[in-house]
């Protein structure tokens, strides 16, 4: 946490120290205003000073889930990802982010419950795509083509069945979880190499300049 007395903190700051706090008690309480409450006791702020750094509900939602992110970023530096291979790399992200999130499994459970609510949908798809965005610039990716946004809508479904089969598993080790992943990114390497498979062969379309240019100097 952080080393500046909650009193002289920022909002910015404020959400920072709170967010893993109200996760904590959000196990118990729910997403709501006992959990932002008893955060706010903890560190002694008054809690309409809370409420004014989290209006809503879902924004002590979405800073715990940034929260995440940045934990799950420095748990893999680029030195420890470099040498894997891109599907390693993700598992391993993936991976991390549950373990970050093990201890409040059951405020993540009522954290998706409450972002399944008609009205936070958009909210739900938003957090979702940031956090499958951060993993895949944490894995390296540069694309800026079509190919950016069809990776991250697909790790974005990847990340949360994963984490459906997470919520539920208790296998040792979280065995099922851990299957069920290496199936849904097995699956998606083997449509990407069929994809490359498929890919059009530019030699073999009509090309108005080689023909052009076969008019010219044709074969002898």
């Amino acid at each position: 946490m952080s080393a500046i007395p909650p009193a002289e903190m920022t909002l910015d700051e404020l959400r920072e120290e709170l967010a893993p706090r109200i996760a904590a008690n959000a196990v118990f309480d729910g997403w709501g205003e006992r959990a932002l409450g008893d955060a706010a006791d903890a560190i002694d702020i008054p809690p309409a000073r809370a409420r004014l750094v989290f209006p809503r509900d879902t924004d002590m939602i979405d800073a715990w889930f940034a929260w995440i992110d940045r934990e799950m970023e420095s748990r893999n530096p680029p030195a420890e990802m470099a040498p894997l291979k891109v599907r390693d790399r993700i598992r391993r992200l993936i991976l991390s982010r549950l373990d970050i999130e093990r201890p409040q499994r059951e405020a993540v459970r009522r954290a998706l419950a409450k972002l399944a609510l008609p009205l936070n949908l958009p909210i739900a798809a938003r957090l979702g795509w940031r956090t499958a965005d951060r993993m895949w610039r944490l894995a390296g990716d540069g694309a800026t083509d079509l190919n950016h946004y069809t990776k991250r809508a697909t790790l974005a479904g990847i990340y949360a069945t994963t984490l459906t089969i997470w919520l539920d598993d208790d296998s040792g080790g979280q065995a099922e979880t851990m299957a069920f992943l290496d199936r849904r990114i097995d699956g998606v390497m083997r449509f990407e190499r069929a994809k490359e498979r498929l890919k059009p062969d530019p030699d073999r379309h009509f090309s108005p300049a080689r023909f052009l240019g076969r008019l010219r100097y044709p074969d002898r």
